[in-house]
């Protein structure tokens, strides 16, 4: 079934518009749950949620990809239920290290001038990752929109670990210059 047809029967609150949803997008849903939490039982809840928060949404809102919309859920969704997790303990997971890595791009500092500032910023990162070259801009989201590990990046991508690394580093460093001559540093 086509995303068009799934969305159809959000619309129309049929129940199998949940099961057409699992059975296109499950997999992708759990993967990206699963990369944050690294823990089946709360990844297979979020992804839940995330159907919940869909059946919720959907009508008023009507996408322009499913596969996106799904995804931005179920990262949001995960990231909270990491945060509550770790509220007192740190640990598993890519989030820690994915977090770490872009510390020095981005300070975790919040302001109120910073929340007015978040959608200019949002058109800035989305303008810097349009100029990358593809392949770089796929490996930075892989590691830091999905938070994939470098190991399972370097496979899919078939490069050494070592390089896919690099690229990383020479991405973020590219990113950081960016951020600063635009003054968000």
């Amino acid at each position: 079934m086509d995303d068009n047809a799934i969305m159809d029967l959000f619309w129309e609150r049929s129940e199998d518009a949940i099961a057409e949803t699992t059975a296109r997008y499950g997999g992708y849903c759990f993967s990206i749950a699963y990369n944050i939490l690294n823990n089946s039982e709360d990844s297979e809840e979020s992804v839940n949620d995330t159907y919940l928060a869909a059946w919720n949404t959907m009508p008023p809102k009507r996408p322009h990809s499913l596969a996106a919309y799904l995804g931005k859920m179920t990262r949001y969704i995960s990231l909270d239920r990491w945060k509550n997790r770790t509220a007192q303990k740190r640990g598993g997971g890519e989030v820690p290290l994915v977090l770490d890595e872009l510390e020095e791009c981005v300070s975790g500092e919040e302001s109120v001038e910073r929340e007015f500032l978040k959608k200019e910023f949002a058109q800035k990162i989305n303008r810097f990752l349009g100029e990358l070259p593809e392949t770089e801009r796929r490996v930075f989201l892989c590691r830091y929109w999905y938070m994939d590990s470098v190991k399972e990046i370097a496979e899919r991508f078939g490069y050494s670990e070592s390089k896919t690394a690099s690229m990383l580093h020479r991405t973020r460093g590219k990113l950081q210059k960016m951020l600063k001559k635009e003054g968000f540093v």
